[in-house]
Order: structure tokens, then C-alpha cells, then sequence
């Protein structure tokens, strides 16, 4: 899922300048004019048998990306994220001085799996675009998604990207995107709500039990207040339970032999995972609109302080409850997945941000692209501009939350300066260190990810709606619906 929205993670899931030279060389083997030939050396007579070469082969022709005019589209964060959208606009004044010939144009295109299609087949995808990790796929499959393993290659950095999050977009030899951000799935805890009903803070390392209990105590359904707000719509449904899945021991599907790919979510596991939100429903701690809750709308009535928790990447609840809550840092806890039984790991769904190459561009444009996509990445620059960005946001008394997988490895000499550079301010939220030694990730789903959270989604619906539903029977309509399109795999 994607980040901004699908924070929803990390952990730390710590996460990606320029190209060496900045330039491709293509040699082009050339007859020399003759006003550039130089005068002979005075030799010995050559062998009579040596014939003399009758040409002179010129120098390498370099192509310098610099000379050349290009026109790229560039993903560009919503328009109604202001601070988002402002940083990236000063990125392109500064990239701009730099490569004054290459033209930057923001597209505020916001992936989707119902419009991906339309935008791919009608060839109006920008240069780059900005997906989420279960799209690898499924985008390269299409041809939409530019092999860049030939311009990572060349990239003094490449090596040095986060090796988690870049693996995602890697199918065989061949990478299909660089990394923007990532996280792993946790839940966000509304402090101050617990301490007004005097409940105790359960631990960290904790179970399934403890989030019900927890739920439990803190629901007051007459008064609108949720114990916990699982997403109820769309394909964020399927993707809130699967961690549910993952934690009792479950995996979304399995690749046979001979390349076959099979559900498996309809397993005991599953059963149990689905059961488990049965619950949540039969001890009424869930908002009664559940089936109107997306994203947003979970994490807006978590930063309402209308649900004492929801499910999300570990950015997620914080930015909602800190910058449209108005909560302080002490009042928001961030939790890894609970388990099904105790020391069990803590799998929350691994995902993120990731920027994608037009297949379409040309070979230029995918270059200049490609320049401008790493153009702050493992630079002084970018630290110096993700400060600004942190100072900028405290003028406003609003918080700046790291992503808790960035782009390049956490221990790195870069990600060292980075985190420094996090300690100086205030406004920047800190996640625990025990947070992120318990929060493990674990993939999304290789084949046809959405098409599993959106089948996943209708059996989460039907134990929200009727507590005493079949979930065995739920799961293996949903798996028989999905085995259709992964047979469909070729």
C-alpha cells in the first residue's frame, strides 16, 4: 500500500544524487576528416607484407545528457499537501540549476489500482510515477514499469539503497524501481484516551488478548468512541487483516515447481486470523460506520480521538494524532502487530513508496529522469533539505514523522548524519527502540496483491456485518475469486 497512504509503515524500516559524469557514453567509430590527421612521423619503411591502415578512427563520440533539451513528468506529492508539495517545487528550482536544459513538469497523478490501467494503456503515465510495493509485478508484467538495473549500475550510491525495500521491485536480474520510503504495519495507541479511562498501557510484546482487552476497556459505544477502528472499506480492509494472517502463521498464497501460484489465506490460520476480527466485532468495539472507513477515515478518528487505536504503517497514526489532533509526542504510542501467542514475531505487512520508470520514455528521458529522482539522494543536499522541510512544518507547531524505512541503509555513515540531524529538532517523532526491535516485516503478496486485499476485504465485511458468519466458508469464497486471476499468470 502506498506510503502516504499506507502508512502507513515502518519500522525502522530504515531506508534512497547524482549519476557519476552525469553522462552515457555510446563510442561511435568514424572515418577521421582529413584536415585532422596529423602529419606523419618520420619511420622505417614498413613491411611489405604489413599492409598500412588507408583510415584513422576518431575518438569516442560522449554524450552528455547535459547538452540535450528533455522534457520529463515527475510524480508530484497531492495538491493538498502543502508541505509536501512546496519541498518538491524547491527540488525542481534546485535540480533546475543545475540541469537548466532538462524541462520538469509536476504530475499530481496519485496511483490507484482502478486507474493504473487507463493510464498505462493510454500512454499518459509521467516519466516517473509513485506506486506501493505490492504494484512490482504486476507493473513490470504490463511492460509499464522501465528495467533500471543498467542506470543503478552506474549510480555511485546504487549499492546502497536499502536492500529490503529495493529487493521488492527485483525480478530476476532486472529492478524495476528505487525505493522512496517504507514501513511495516503497527498500530497507533491513543495514550491520553487510555489514562482518562484509567487503562493500563499493555506492553509492547504484546498478543491478540491484549488488544481486545485493551479495546475492551476504553470503548464507550454510546458515546461514539471505537476501542480500535479496523478499516472496513476497499482494499484497505484486506490489507489492515493481513497482518492478522501473517502473525497466526499464515501466508497469502504459495508458488509451486512448476511456477503455478495458489491462494492459501483460506488455511487454519487464515480461520483464525478472520475469527479474531469476528471478535472485534462481537464485543462491539468497533465504530458502528466501519463500512465506510478507508484509510483516512480510520486514521481520521484516530487523530479525532474517536478510536483509542487503528491499524496502519507506523507514520501513519502519529502524523494523524500529532498534526491534526493536536496530541504531543507522549500522548501517541506506536505498537508492532500484536501476535496470536506470546513470543510469536511480530509480522506487520512490509510496503512502501516506491518510484517507478516510464517503460515508454525514451532512453534520455528515463536518464534525466532518473537524475532527478536521486538528485538529493546520499547528498549533503538532502539532509540540508529534509531540515528545512522539519523547520518549516515547526513554524506551523506541526511535527515532521520519518518514515520508519528510509531509502538507504540506518547504518550508514549517511544514515548516521541523518538521524543526527533528527535529534536537533523537537519536532521530529522518535520512535522506540524497543518498537523497533520487536516490529518485523514481511512482503506483500508478489502476484495480484490488490486483488487479494480487495477479495480479503468482502470476508472481512461479512464477519463485521453478522458476527455469527461462516469464516471458513467467507475465506474460501474469497481464495476461489483470486485463484481465477492467478491462473490466469503466465
Amino acid at each position: 500500500m502506498k506510503r502516504s497512504k499506507w502508512v502507513s509503515i515502518l519500522l525502522s524500516l530504515s531506508i534512497v544524487a547524482a549519476l557519476a559524469g552525469c553522462s552515457k557514453s555510446t563510442p561511435e567509430a568514424t572515418d577521421a576528416p582529413a584536415a585532422a590527421t596529423a602529419a606523419p612521423v618520420a619511420t622505417a619503411a614498413p613491411d611489405a607484407a604489413t599492409p598500412a591502415p588507408d583510415t584513422a578512427t576518431a575518438a569516442p563520440v560522449v554524450e552528455d545528457i547535459t547538452t540535450k533539451k528533455i522534457a520529463i513528468s515527475v510524480y508530484s506529492p497531492p495538491l493538498d499537501n502543502k508541505e509536501g508539495l512546496a519541498a518538491e517545487k524547491a527540488k525542481v528550482v534546485r535540480f533546475n540549476e543545475k540541469y537548466p536544459n532538462i524541462k520538469v513538469t509536476l504530475d499530481p497523478y496519485q496511483y490507484g489500482p482502478t486507474t493504473i490501467a487507463a493510464k498505462g494503456a493510454g500512454g499518459t503515465l509521467a516519466t516517473v510515477f509513485q506506486t506501493y510495493a505490492s504494484e512490482g509485478k504486476f507493473l513490470s508484467d504490463k511492460g509499464w514499469a522501465a528495467d533500471i538495473s543498467g542506470l543503478l549500475a552506474k549510480y555511485p550510491f546504487g549499492t546502497q539503497f536499502n536492500a529490503n525495500m529495493l529487493n521488492q521491485f527485483k525480478f530476476g536480474d532486472k529492478i524495476y524501481a528505487i525505493p522512496k520510503g517504507g514501513y511495516i504495519v503497527g498500530v497507533g495507541l491513543n495514550k491520553k484516551m487510555l489514562d482518562a479511562k484509567g487503562v493500563a498501557v499493555p506492553p509492547m510484546d504484546w498478543t491478540w488478548a491484549d488488544m481486545l482487552a485493551t479495546a475492551k476497556a476504553v470503548a464507550d459505544p454510546a458515546k461514539g468512541i471505537a476501542g480500535i477502528a479496523p478499516m472496513g472499506k476497499g482494499t484497505e480492509s484486506g490489507w489492515n487483516w493481513t497482518n492478522f494472517l501473517y502473525t497466526a502463521g499464515g501466508d497469502i498464497e504459495s508458488v509451486g515447481a512448476d511456477g503455478k501460484v495458489t491462494a492459501t489465506f483460506n488455511s487454519p490460520e487464515g480461520v483464525k486470523a478472520l475469527d479474531f476480527y469476528k471478535s472485534l466485532n462481537a464485543e462491539n468495539v468497533i465504530p458502528k460506520n466501519w463500512a465506510t472507513l478507508g484509510w483516512g477515515d480510520a486514521m481520521g478518528l484516530f487523530g479525532q480521538q474517536r478510536s483509542a487505536m487503528v491499524i496502519g504503517g507506523l507514520d501513519g497514526p502519529a502524523d494523524f494524532a500529532l498534526n491534526q489532533g493536536g496530541l504531543k509526542p507522549a500522548d501517541v504510542l506506536i505498537y508492532p502487530i500484536p501476535v496470536m501467542n506470546a513470543g510469536d514475531k511480530h509480522l506487520g505487512v512490509l510496503g512502501g513508496d516506491f518510484y517507478v520508470f516510464n517503460a515508454k520514455a525514451t532512453p534520455d528521458e528515463l536518464e534525466a529522469a532518473f537524475l532527478y529522482e536521486t538528485f538529493d539522494l546520499f547528498k549533503p543536499e538532502g539532509i540540508s533539505s529534509r531540515e528545512k522541510d522539519i523547520e518549516a512544518r515547526k513554524a506551523t507547531n506541526k511535527f515532521f514523522i520519518p518514515s520508519p524505512l528510509e531509502y538507504f541503509n540506518p547504518d550508514s555513515d549517511y544514515g548516521k548524519e541523518m538521524k543526527a540531524m533528527y535529534d536537533k529538532h523537537d519536532n521530529v517523532y522518535q520512535y522506540s527502540a524497543e518498537l523497533m526491535s520487536l516490529a518485523v516485516g514481511k512482503p506483500e503478496a508478489q502476484f495480484n496483491g490488490q486483488d487479494f486485499y480487495a477479495e480479503a476485504a468482502k470476508a472481512v465485511q461479512g464477519v463485521f456485518k453478522d458476527k455469527n458468519a461462516d469464516s471458513k466458508a467467507l475465506l474460501d469464497s474469497a481464495a476461489k475469486a483470486l485463484q481465477v486471476k492467478l491462473d490466469a499468470i503466465k
